[in-house]
């Protein structure tokens, strides 16, 4: 009998398709696994780049914008700003919020500290210093003719600056009373320096050695704190013959209004010397020299407290202006020195009295000198570096 080939025929076919049909399950199970696996590494290795990305663009943006100056739009004239400090600038922090006032690149900053002072991140907080300190700043010493060689160093820095058009000098200690706006239209507005300028008749500072180079009659005293426009600038950086006489015939001694310990003597040698206290009689005298005091509004915009001789407190007594402490920061302090509107000349008779583009204005745009502490608490209370 023959073989019955539907049974043997029929079972082997069944068992070959079911076979051939797992194979291709489990085939497209290993498509599907392997798809899933390559969209999971897709998706999970472009979520975690992506805020890493955008970290690294923030920490790349704000260290440029750490380093960056103000914007410099060509044409645009400025106001230079001339620190004179001893290494580090207490009120820097004032002075940043009052530079972010400006939108259009109308300053410039230099600073004359000791040699060798660079002011980095770790030396100032406020990005608007960084790398601003001159290159070959001198060891100043107050009383002496070193102080008005820095001023000249610093103008002749800011003079390569052919955008610069007034130069300002400000202490490590003065705070900006208003805004940027209000204080650069304030000073552009006037084709005058603000020098604070008048005949010096007190005995002792004159030299009568320094004439016939320089007759009494042109020896002005003032404060140092002054704005010159570029014409004077250029006068006092180009100078060889005024200077080398208070090198020369200026030295440094403690004259009595200057000396602190009120129960001790005046020391004899200190009349030996001769003390001009340069910085309060060199850019006065050598524009008065120079016969340009004409071009001079005859006061400075920066404000010190002198008269306090009836004070308690013994280092706020004698010629030494003031230092306002924390205590001391408040809106009657700001008021009273917004207020003033016009200043008198005892020597003189001369009463100045304040404008500014043709209009009565305050006479102060800054003030000195005030610490640290001071400093901040006015800034936020508002009350200063604002309008």
């Amino acid at each position: 009998m023959k073989p019955r080939r539907f049974g043997y025929g029929y079972g082997y076919g069944y068992g070959y398709g079911r076979v051939r049909r797992a194979a291709a399950l489990l085939l497209l199970l290993l498509c599907l696994c392997l798809s899933s696996l390559f969209l999971l590494l897709l998706h999970g290795s472009s979520t975690p780049l992506e805020p890493a990305a955008a970290a690294a663009e923030a920490r790349v943006a704000e260290a440029q914008a750490e380093v960056e100056e103000a914007p410099l739009p060509p044409g645009n004239s400025k106001v230079a700003f001339l620190f004179i400090a001893r290494n580090r600038l207490p009120l820097e922090l004032v002075w940043d919020a009052f530079f972010r006032g400006d939108k259009e690149g109308r300053f410039s900053i230099l600073v004359h500290s000791r040699p060798g002072f660079v002011l980095t991140r770790a030396t100032t907080r406020s990005r608007f210093f960084y790398n601003r300190q001159v290159n070959d700043s001198i060891q100043v010493d107050w009383g002496e003719a070193s102080m008005i060689t820095a001023e000249r160093i610093l103008l002749s820095h800011a003079l390569k600056d052919p955008l610069n058009d007034r130069f300002v000098f400000v202490s490590d200690s003065c705070v900006p009373l208003y805004n940027f706006s209000y204080t650069y239209d304030y000073i552009m507005s006037s084709s005058t320096s603000f020098v604070d300028s008048f005949a010096d008749t007190k005995a002792g500072r004159y030299n009568p050695r320094m004439d016939p180079v320089i007759p009494v009659e042109n020896w002005r005293k003032g404060s140092q704190w002054a704005v010159l426009i570029k014409k004077h600038a250029e006068v006092v950086v180009d100078d060889e013959v005024v200077l080398p006489e208070f090198q020369k015939h200026c030295r440094r001694r403690p004259l009595p209004e200057f000396w602190r310990d009120w129960d001790r003597p005046i020391p004899a040698e200190a009349w030996k010397a001769h003390n001009c206290i340069p910085d309060e009689h060199y850019v006065q005298t050598l524009l008065a020299q120079s016969g340009l005091e004409e071009e001079l509004t005859r006061r400075s915009v920066t404000h010190s407290a002198w008269d306090l001789s009836a004070s308690k407190d013994r280092e706020r007594r004698g010629w030494h202006p003031v230092t306002y402490k924390v205590s001391d920061a408040t809106p009657r302090l700001i008021k009273s020195i917004k207020d003033i509107d016009n200043i008198y000349y005892e020597t003189e008779n001369r009463r100045e009295w304040c404008t500014s583009n043709g209009k009565p204005a305050p006479c102060f745009l800054f003030a000195r000198k005030f610490t640290r502490g001071a400093g901040l608490k006015l800034l936020d209370s508002s009350l200063i570096a604002s309008k």
